[in-house]
Protein backbone atom coordinates (compact mmCIF):
# COMPACT_ATOMS: atom_id res chain seq x y z
CA UNK A 1 0.00 0.00 0.00
CA UNK A 2 0.76 3.49 -0.28
CA UNK A 3 2.56 5.51 2.29
CA UNK A 4 1.01 7.95 3.81
CA UNK A 5 3.50 11.60 3.35
CA UNK A 6 0.95 14.36 4.72
CA UNK A 7 4.06 17.39 3.37
CA UNK A 8 4.66 15.94 0.10
CA UNK A 9 0.32 15.42 -0.66
CA UNK A 10 -0.22 19.00 0.81
CA UNK A 11 2.68 20.45 -1.85
CA UNK A 12 0.36 18.48 -4.44
CA UNK A 13 -2.60 19.46 -3.93
CA UNK A 14 -1.74 23.07 -3.44
CA UNK A 15 -0.10 22.48 -7.22
CA UNK A 16 -2.24 20.95 -8.74
CA UNK A 17 -5.23 23.04 -7.55
CA UNK A 18 -3.84 26.64 -9.09
CA UNK A 19 -6.03 25.44 -11.98
CA UNK A 20 -9.29 26.35 -10.05
CA UNK A 21 -9.07 29.81 -9.66
CA UNK A 22 -9.10 32.48 -12.08
CA UNK A 23 -7.93 35.57 -9.32
CA UNK A 24 -11.61 37.14 -9.40
CA UNK A 25 -13.02 38.83 -6.48
CA UNK A 26 -16.47 37.03 -7.15
CA UNK A 27 -14.77 33.38 -6.99
CA UNK A 28 -13.27 33.82 -3.86
CA UNK A 29 -16.43 35.00 -2.36
CA UNK A 30 -18.79 32.44 -3.68
CA UNK A 31 -15.67 30.13 -1.86
CA UNK A 32 -16.52 31.77 1.36
CA UNK A 33 -20.42 30.52 1.06
CA UNK A 34 -19.14 26.96 1.34
CA UNK A 35 -17.55 27.08 4.78
CA UNK A 36 -19.47 27.30 8.40
CA UNK A 37 -17.18 30.37 9.92
CA UNK A 38 -16.84 33.58 8.23
CA UNK A 39 -12.81 33.49 7.48
CA UNK A 40 -12.88 37.17 8.69
CA UNK A 41 -14.42 37.10 11.40
CA UNK A 42 -12.75 38.38 14.79
CA UNK A 43 -13.55 38.60 18.61
CA UNK A 44 -13.77 42.40 20.61
CA UNK A 45 -12.68 40.39 23.47
CA UNK A 46 -9.12 41.52 24.53
CA UNK A 47 -6.48 38.66 24.09
CA UNK A 48 -2.86 38.19 25.23
CA UNK A 49 -0.50 39.48 23.20
CA UNK A 50 0.27 35.10 22.54
CA UNK A 51 -3.06 34.30 21.83
CA UNK A 52 -3.19 37.43 19.76
CA UNK A 53 -0.90 36.26 17.38
CA UNK A 54 -1.97 32.43 17.45
CA UNK A 55 -5.12 34.16 15.89
CA UNK A 56 -3.36 35.84 13.50
CA UNK A 57 -1.38 32.99 12.32
CA UNK A 58 -4.24 31.08 11.60
CA UNK A 59 -5.75 34.47 9.98
CA UNK A 60 -3.08 34.59 7.66
CA UNK A 61 -3.39 30.81 7.20
CA UNK A 62 -6.92 31.06 5.94
CA UNK A 63 -6.64 33.95 3.50
CA UNK A 64 -3.87 32.53 1.59
CA UNK A 65 -5.69 29.55 0.97
CA UNK A 66 -8.26 31.43 -0.18
CA UNK A 67 -5.91 33.44 -2.68
CA UNK A 68 -4.05 30.91 -3.80
CA UNK A 69 -6.45 28.76 -5.15
CA UNK A 70 -10.22 29.30 -3.57
CA UNK A 71 -12.37 25.60 -3.35
CA UNK A 72 -15.51 25.72 -5.67
CA UNK A 73 -18.63 23.81 -4.52
CA UNK A 74 -18.49 20.14 -5.26
CA UNK A 75 -19.80 18.61 -8.29
CA UNK A 76 -23.39 16.87 -7.42
CA UNK A 77 -22.90 14.14 -10.41
CA UNK A 78 -21.09 12.33 -12.85
CA UNK A 79 -21.87 10.76 -15.62
CA UNK A 80 -24.86 8.44 -14.59
CA UNK A 81 -23.66 8.34 -10.96
CA UNK A 82 -24.98 10.70 -8.22
CA UNK A 83 -22.82 12.67 -5.58
CA UNK A 84 -22.84 12.77 -2.21
CA UNK A 85 -19.88 14.61 -0.29
CA UNK A 86 -19.64 13.95 3.40
CA UNK A 87 -18.44 17.40 4.65
CA UNK A 88 -16.18 16.63 8.21
CA UNK A 89 -15.13 13.24 6.94
CA UNK A 90 -12.46 11.62 4.82
CA UNK A 91 -15.27 10.07 2.19
CA UNK A 92 -17.42 10.72 -0.48
CA UNK A 93 -20.28 8.89 -1.82
CA UNK A 94 -21.12 7.78 -5.35
CA UNK A 95 -24.34 6.01 -6.51
CA UNK A 96 -25.26 4.54 -9.97
CA UNK A 97 -27.67 1.54 -11.45
CA UNK A 98 -26.87 -0.57 -14.32
CA UNK A 99 -29.62 -2.23 -16.07
CA UNK A 100 -33.04 -2.57 -14.22
CA UNK A 101 -31.55 -4.13 -10.83
CA UNK A 102 -27.97 -3.68 -10.37
CA UNK A 103 -27.60 -0.93 -7.82
CA UNK A 104 -23.31 0.34 -7.43
CA UNK A 105 -21.90 2.10 -4.67
CA UNK A 106 -18.92 4.01 -4.49
CA UNK A 107 -17.20 4.93 -1.28
CA UNK A 108 -13.93 6.86 -2.19
CA UNK A 109 -11.56 8.10 0.73
CA UNK A 110 -9.38 11.74 0.29
CA UNK A 111 -5.83 11.21 -0.42
CA UNK A 112 -4.22 8.28 1.84
CA UNK A 113 -1.25 7.78 0.87
CA UNK A 114 1.61 8.25 -2.38
CA UNK A 115 4.33 7.04 -4.46
CA UNK A 116 7.11 8.10 -5.82
CA UNK A 117 8.11 7.91 -9.35
CA UNK A 118 10.99 8.90 -11.54
CA UNK A 119 10.27 12.65 -13.80
CA UNK A 120 9.97 11.66 -17.55
CA UNK A 121 12.87 12.60 -19.46
CA UNK A 122 16.27 11.28 -20.14
CA UNK A 123 17.70 14.35 -18.54
CA UNK A 124 15.21 14.86 -16.00
CA UNK A 125 16.22 14.04 -12.02
CA UNK A 126 14.40 14.16 -9.46
CA UNK A 127 11.00 11.84 -8.31
CA UNK A 128 7.20 12.74 -8.91
CA UNK A 129 4.44 12.26 -6.40
CA UNK A 130 1.39 10.47 -7.13
CA UNK A 131 -1.49 10.64 -4.88
CA UNK A 132 -3.50 7.65 -4.19
CA UNK A 133 -6.56 6.99 -3.58
CA UNK A 134 -8.71 4.00 -2.04
CA UNK A 135 -12.05 2.94 -3.51
CA UNK A 136 -14.77 0.55 -2.77
CA UNK A 137 -17.36 -0.25 -4.83
CA UNK A 138 -20.27 -2.14 -3.89
CA UNK A 139 -22.69 -3.79 -6.54
CA UNK A 140 -25.78 -5.26 -5.77
CA UNK A 141 -28.16 -7.80 -7.59
CA UNK A 142 -30.74 -7.61 -4.95
CA UNK A 143 -31.93 -10.21 -2.59
CA UNK A 144 -31.17 -13.75 -3.23
CA UNK A 145 -27.58 -12.73 -4.63
CA UNK A 146 -24.28 -11.96 -2.48
CA UNK A 147 -23.16 -8.59 -3.33
CA UNK A 148 -19.21 -7.97 -4.77
CA UNK A 149 -17.31 -5.47 -3.20
CA UNK A 150 -14.08 -4.42 -4.95
CA UNK A 151 -11.35 -2.97 -3.13
CA UNK A 152 -9.32 -0.81 -5.69
CA UNK A 153 -6.69 1.90 -5.96
CA UNK A 154 -7.69 5.00 -7.91
CA UNK A 155 -4.55 6.60 -9.10
CA UNK A 156 -4.57 9.73 -11.31
CA UNK A 157 -5.19 7.94 -14.67
CA UNK A 158 -6.03 4.34 -14.09
CA UNK A 159 -7.84 2.06 -11.47
CA UNK A 160 -6.25 -0.76 -10.02
CA UNK A 161 -8.37 -3.60 -9.02
CA UNK A 162 -6.88 -5.27 -5.45
CA UNK A 163 -9.41 -7.92 -4.49
CA UNK A 164 -13.02 -8.57 -4.85
CA UNK A 165 -15.31 -9.94 -1.49
CA UNK A 166 -18.17 -11.71 -1.53
CA UNK A 167 -20.73 -10.48 0.95
CA UNK A 168 -23.78 -12.41 2.13
CA UNK A 169 -25.49 -9.29 3.80
CA UNK A 170 -28.27 -11.79 5.08
CA UNK A 171 -25.69 -14.02 6.98
CA UNK A 172 -22.33 -13.65 8.92
CA UNK A 173 -19.82 -16.30 7.95
CA UNK A 174 -16.64 -16.32 10.04
CA UNK A 175 -13.14 -16.39 8.83
CA UNK A 176 -14.93 -16.28 4.83
CA UNK A 177 -12.13 -17.10 1.78
CA UNK A 178 -11.72 -13.43 0.39
CA UNK A 179 -10.23 -14.20 -2.93
CA UNK A 180 -7.10 -13.90 -4.27
CA UNK A 181 -4.64 -10.45 -4.49
CA UNK A 182 -5.17 -9.12 -8.06
CA UNK A 183 -2.00 -7.32 -8.01
CA UNK A 184 -0.09 -10.48 -8.79
CA UNK A 185 1.76 -10.91 -11.65
CA UNK A 186 -0.22 -14.20 -12.19
CA UNK A 187 -3.47 -13.06 -11.44
CA UNK A 188 -3.84 -10.11 -14.19
CA UNK A 189 -5.22 -11.55 -16.60
CA UNK A 190 -8.07 -11.98 -14.31
CA UNK A 191 -7.71 -8.53 -13.06
CA UNK A 192 -8.24 -7.06 -16.53
CA UNK A 193 -11.50 -9.13 -17.00
CA UNK A 194 -12.75 -7.74 -13.54
CA UNK A 195 -11.47 -4.38 -14.99
CA UNK A 196 -13.79 -4.61 -18.05
CA UNK A 197 -16.54 -5.77 -15.71
CA UNK A 198 -16.76 -2.57 -14.10
CA UNK A 199 -16.04 -0.11 -16.76
CA UNK A 200 -18.96 -1.18 -18.51
CA UNK A 201 -20.71 -0.30 -15.61
CA UNK A 202 -18.85 3.36 -15.69
CA UNK A 203 -16.05 2.67 -13.16
CA UNK A 204 -12.88 3.56 -14.77
CA UNK A 205 -9.91 5.46 -15.84
CA UNK A 206 -12.09 8.51 -16.26
CA UNK A 207 -13.87 7.95 -12.82
CA UNK A 208 -10.25 8.31 -11.21
CA UNK A 209 -9.40 11.55 -12.93
CA UNK A 210 -12.83 13.19 -11.63
CA UNK A 211 -11.91 11.61 -7.70
CA UNK A 212 -8.46 13.01 -7.96
CA UNK A 213 -9.80 16.78 -9.21
CA UNK A 214 -12.60 16.31 -6.58
CA UNK A 215 -10.68 14.92 -3.67
CA UNK A 216 -8.00 18.04 -4.19
CA UNK A 217 -11.02 20.42 -4.17
CA UNK A 218 -12.33 18.84 -1.13
CA UNK A 219 -9.21 18.94 0.68
CA UNK A 220 -8.65 22.32 0.42
CA UNK A 221 -12.73 22.83 1.72
CA UNK A 222 -11.42 20.86 4.72
CA UNK A 223 -8.63 22.63 5.55
CA UNK A 224 -10.04 26.14 5.71
CA UNK A 225 -13.07 24.52 7.62
CA UNK A 226 -10.44 23.36 9.99
CA UNK A 227 -8.35 26.26 10.38
CA UNK A 228 -11.49 28.44 10.95
CA UNK A 229 -12.54 26.23 13.55
CA UNK A 230 -9.55 26.23 15.34
CA UNK A 231 -9.38 30.19 14.97
CA UNK A 232 -12.77 29.87 16.10
CA UNK A 233 -12.02 28.16 20.07
CA UNK A 234 -9.16 29.95 20.68
CA UNK A 235 -10.75 33.28 20.31
CA UNK A 236 -13.21 32.07 22.59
Amino acid sequence: MARFIPTAQRAFVSAASKTLTNGSQSRTASAYSLLQFHPYATSQTRKSPFTANIIRILSNEIEYQFDYAPPHQPATSFNSFTVQDRPGEKWMTMRGKYGEYEEIKIEATMFDGCVFVPKPGEDSTGENVVLHISLLVDISKGQGYPDMEFLCSAWPDHLEIQKVYLLNRDKTIINPYMGRDLRRKKNRKLQRTLGDYLEERGVNNELCVFLHEYMMNKDRIELIQWLGNVKSIVQK
